[in-house]
């Protein structure tokens, strides 16, 4: 019988406060992201310590713990659910980049399962050489075997139903204003950035993100002013502009009072949403003028984003398909 896997690729996140260092010191190991020519344990073993005090205090302001691998988890058992609707003979695992289960352990569990057909399918709907990438290499590296049989699926950003589940979101959202200010909401679109370095040497992401917004906004007959902004910067190099915090200062000066954030390149909430768009950028919200600041809810258990995941697996089941672009 043919057998399926499905690989779900993901971050992960720190699951107490004692794991933020060891997180930390993966993340800044990655050699696809960070490229340190010499000294590189010794690059991410200084940096995590140094940061870890700091973003064990943000995550205590979250629950002491990072969301996304509960929010992952629950993606991997609807998808498995929805696909063994359609076909018994499919395995949906977890592969987290950064914590557990790790790809090492996933790549041995799915190599002892003799599958047929290996489906890597990340959770970043994004293509870009610090997500998607990142984490195929690393499978690559880790599977212990042929790799073949493995389809990978570059990006989904475009796909009909993803766009429909994030529209849906917005209209969640948007519930949560006077029914009178409605019409006069900003929708400001928040994408994790990435250098500047990335997108002269080609990274598709920030194009990508671009066309994602548009595609919404489209489904939407624009109805409302929408923005495009970056956030998460690291480190002193050039980043993506604008800044979403810059975002919200500028459309304070220009009067506006009511702020939707909508975080778009992310499929589930973590500290990144929680933390840096709920928290802290509500701060600077606040201080400047803004009276109603709403964050969107991550599509964490969106069946329609669910949807979106299990059509992308049975057209490649069902066609054959080598790579998905």
């Amino acid at each position: 019988m043919n057998k399926t896997a499905v690989v779900l690729f993901n971050l992960g996140g720190p699951d107490s406060l004692e794991a933020i260092e060891p997180f930390l010191m993966n993340l800044f190991s990655d050699k696809d992201i960070f490229k340190i020519p010499v000294g590189q344990k010794l690059f991410a073993k200084i940096i995590s310590n140094r940061r870890t005090q700091k973003v064990q205090k943000q995550y205590e302001l979250i629950g002491g713990k990072s969301p996304i691998n509960k929010w992952t988890e629950l993606q991997r058992q609807m998808l498995e659910k929805e696909l063994r609707n359609e076909i018994n003979s499919v395995d949906v695992f977890t592969a987290m980049r950064y914590w557990r289960p790790t790809t090492d352990e996933t790549a041995k569990k799915v190599h002892d399962g003799n599958y047929s057909r290996i489906i890597l399918l990340p959770l970043y709907p994004h293509f870009s050489a610090s997500t998607t990438n990142s984490s195929y290499k690393e499978w690559i590296r880790q599977y212990p075997a042929d790799t073949s049989k493995h389809i990978l699926v570059n990006n989904y950003y475009k796909h009909d139903k993803y766009i429909i589940a994030i529209n849906e979101r917005i209209d969640e959202a948007l519930l949560k204003f006077p029914e009178e200010l409605r019409d006069k909401i900003q929708l400001v679109f928040s994408a994790h950035g990435t250098p500047i370095s990335m997108v002269k040497k080609g990274d598709p992401y920030s194009h990508q993100i671009r066309e994602t917004v548009e595609l919404i906004m489209q489904k939407r007959n624009n109805s409302h002013k929408y923005y495009l902004c970056f956030q998460s910067k690291v480190g002193p190099i050039q980043w993506l502009k604008p800044s979403t915090d810059q975002m919200i200062e500028n459309l304070a000066k220009e009067g506006h009072k009511n702020l939707l954030i909508i975080p778009i390149s992310f499929t589930s909430d973590h500290i990144e949403t929680l933390f840096e768009l709920d928290i802290d950028y509500r701060h600077i919200a606040e201080k400047v003028g803004i009276v109603n600041y709403i964050v969107m809810k991550g599509l964490n258990d969106s069946p329609t984003f669910i949807s979106t995941l299990k059509v992308i697996v049975l057209n490649i089941i069902n066609n054959n398909y080598k790579v998905i672009k």
